[in-house]
């Protein structure tokens, strides 16, 4: 997984599985661009960075705005000279107030197609013409194990099945540039944004009734994941560093279950 010197820009990096992939990368010898719309998290994670001893930028970006991600693609390249790897991860699992409705709103719809596809595609379309240019890059998108089978009135199961398929579709169009692109589908970690989906279970999930959040949390591993573990942030950030080296050289369009054998396909 060397990665030595290269450059990457994560989205949505201040904590959880942005914040594993950030870290994961440092150690494997990159400098990061730590963007993430709470820039008081992105610089905590930056100082962490730099202690790993690799340089590190700490960014606000709202990646529902244009001239956001813009600016955050043009600090970057004022800063480190290029980009080698973008890991899409920025995302969100409802609007304010998700976990106490039973039936997403259409706030939730907006938001989540907003953040978890536009914005993914945003951030993309404002790196390519760099990566281009130099005929290399590694793009990395985070899509979820939800996006691999349907769920009724699920706008997040959709938005991240939408993710594969942009996945899919922009390493068609920048195969011909040596450009790789690819997604990884994460399982059940312990993060900020599964907290809110254990609220949820425990209010309207009838065997979930009466639980803590933790409980709610290793009652899900329990059924839900084969091998019997959670996964955690560090398990994604591995699997994103094998994306962004050249040993994967040769692996494009591909989406890249880490849950534990809760999806097979």
């Amino acid at each position: 997984m060397d990665i030595t010197n290269k450059i990457a820009i994560v989205t949505g990096a201040g904590r959880g599985i942005g914040r594993g992939i950030s870290l994961v990368f440092a150690q494997n010898g990159a400098d990061i661009v730590v963007a993430d719309i709470n820039v008081e998290d992105a610089q905590s994670v930056a100082a962490e960075v730099e202690k790993l001893g690799r340089k590190a930028l700490a960014l606000h970006v709202d990646v529902t705005d244009q001239e956001s991600v813009e600016t955050m693609v043009h600090e970057a390249i004022s800063r480190f000279g290029r980009i080698d790897i973008l890991v899409n991860n920025a995302g969100v699992i409802g609007a304010e107030g998700w976990e106490d409705r039973d039936v997403s709103s259409e706030e939730d719809w907006d938001v989540i197609y907003e953040v978890n596809v536009k914005g993914m595609n945003r951030v993309t379309r404002a790196v390519i013409p760099y990566m281009k240019e130099r005929r290399y890059g590694k793009i990395i998108n985070i899509s979820s194990q939800a996006g691999r089978q349907g769920a009724p009135d699920n706008p997040y199961a959709i938005s991240k099945a939408g993710v594969i398929s942009l996945t899919q579709g922009s390493a068609t169009e920048l195969a011909p540039y040596d450009i790789n692109v690819n997604a990884i589908c994460p399982g059940i970690l312990r993060t900020p944004m599964w907290e809110r989906i254990a609220v949820r279970q425990e209010q309207f999930l009838e065997s979930s009734q009466g639980l803590t959040p933790a409980e709610v949390f290793d009652k899900n591993i329990r059924e839900r994941i084969p091998l019997g573990r959670e996964q955690t942030p560090e398990d994604i950030g591995y699997t994103a560093a094998f994306l962004a080296s050249d040993y994967a050289k040769n692996i494009t369009g591909q989406a890249i279950n880490v849950s534990g054998g809760s999806r097979m396909n």
